[in-house]
Parts: C-alpha cells; structure tokens; sequence
C-alpha cells in the first residue's frame, strides 16, 4: 500500500519521509521485546496491547468519522503489527514502528469514508497565514486588548475534573483541526516525543511546533471561555 509516499506493505516498516527527522535505533529493551513477541509469547503481546491501544484509537479517531470504524482500524494495525515482526528492521523504536502503520491504515479508511487528513494539511503549517490568537485580541499597536485571563492557581483544574468540564475539555479538543489535533493527542495526551510525532505523522520540526502551538492557543482559549462562564 503507498500512501502520500511512504509505501506499507503487510506491516512491513515504513520508510521515512525526507522532510522528517532521522529515526533513531531501535533500543535494546525493543529487541528483547521484538524477540518475545516474535516467540509468539502471549504475555508480551498483552502487554503491549495494554500500553498502545488506547493511543492509537485516539489517533485513528483524528483520521475516521467513527469509534467503530476506529476500532476495526486498530485491531487491523495488531494484525500487521504481527504480519511485520519479522521484517521489522530496527529503523525506528518499536513505538514509531506501530503508530506510524496505525496512520497509514486509518488515512486509509478516512479516504473510503470521504474523510480524511491530506498530507498537505500537515506540510502546509509553516505558510499558513492562520494565527495563534484572535488578531481582534490585540490593539492596533500589538500590544493586548484582551489579555489572556489570569486563572486562580485552583480554578480550571477543579473545574475539569467535574465531568461537565471533562466533557468539555473532549469536545474542545475534538473541534480542533485534525493535523492540530493529531499533533496535540500525541504530544500531550499519549506523550510521545518530538521526534516520534515528526517521524509518526510524517511532519517537520517547524511544522510540528507550529501545530502544536496552534493546537494549544486554541484549546487555551475555549477553556478560558469555559472558566469564564463558570
């Protein structure tokens, strides 16, 4: 299967984007994993089950219209995580290996559905003209009209930590643009690296700052609207 590029066949690993950084090895408790999983030995296939699934039905969300369908995306990426063990080559960590074949099936079935991410939607960042903050923020001079608001050190986290603002903070994040939000879920919600995120979306450095920042700005602000009406 090729995609934008970077060509997946039967979980085979993928190879890089040339705008993205370098993967680096894979480390060594990646092959002592490698190795058991290649033994076929069920427990570390749990393991990694309990560590990964929830990231990347996260992720496969930003790219398909349905949890379902998200779902049968996932297990599809178990499936060619197992069909690719042995032609894992230790090009990238295990982790890239694994989030980097989730994208590519889920690009997949977001173009079946009519709803998918372009990969020119993740390049285009850095001449994107879309600012951070609402220009009607500021003065004509550049300086603050509307500051952001100065929160009581306790007010948004007990605010959040209701369910109302829980559900919130959801509906907040999947209103992003999806190459912000993709960016954002991986980052600050799964806390994968710099690196893994430029290597897993296929992304520059400066486009994932870009995107990262934006993704931030924006969340910040509908937050800070929430706060307020509370």
């Amino acid at each position: 299967m090729t995609d934008g590029g970077t060509t997946v066949k039967n979980g085979a690993e993928p190879a890089a984007a040339g705008a993205t950084v370098p993967d680096v090895s894979v480390s060594a408790s990646d092959l002592a994993l490698i190795a058991r999983l290649r033994g076929r030995d069920g427990k570390a296939f749990a393991d990694l089950l309990d560590r990964y699934h929830g990231p990347l039905l996260r992720l496969a969300l930003v790219f398909v219209t349905s949890r379902a369908v998200a779902e049968e995306v996932v297990q599809e990426t178990w499936v060619g995580v197992l069909d690719g063990l042995d032609r894992f080559e230790g090009r990238s960590s295990l982790k890239t290996w694994i989030f980097r074949i989730l994208t590519n099936r889920a690009k997949t079935r977001g173009v079946r559905e009519k709803r998918t991410v372009p990969f020119s939607a993740f390049a285009d960042s850095e001449g994107d003209p879309e600012p951070a903050v609402e220009a009607a923020r500021f003065r004509p001079d550049g300086m603050w009209g509307v500051a952001p608001r100065r929160w009581e050190d306790d007010t948004p986290e007990t605010l959040l930590m209701t369910a109302q603002g829980l559900e919130h903070l959801e509906s907040a994040i999947a209103a992003l643009p999806a190459n912000q939000r993709a960016v954002l879920t991986l980052r600050d919600i799964d806390g994968l690296d710099f690196d893994e995120v430029c290597n897993v979306l296929e992304i520059t450095q400066t486009n994932q700052r870009v995107l990262l920042h934006r993704a931030r700005s924006k969340l910040r602000a509908m937050l800070e609207e929430y706060v307020e009406r509370k």
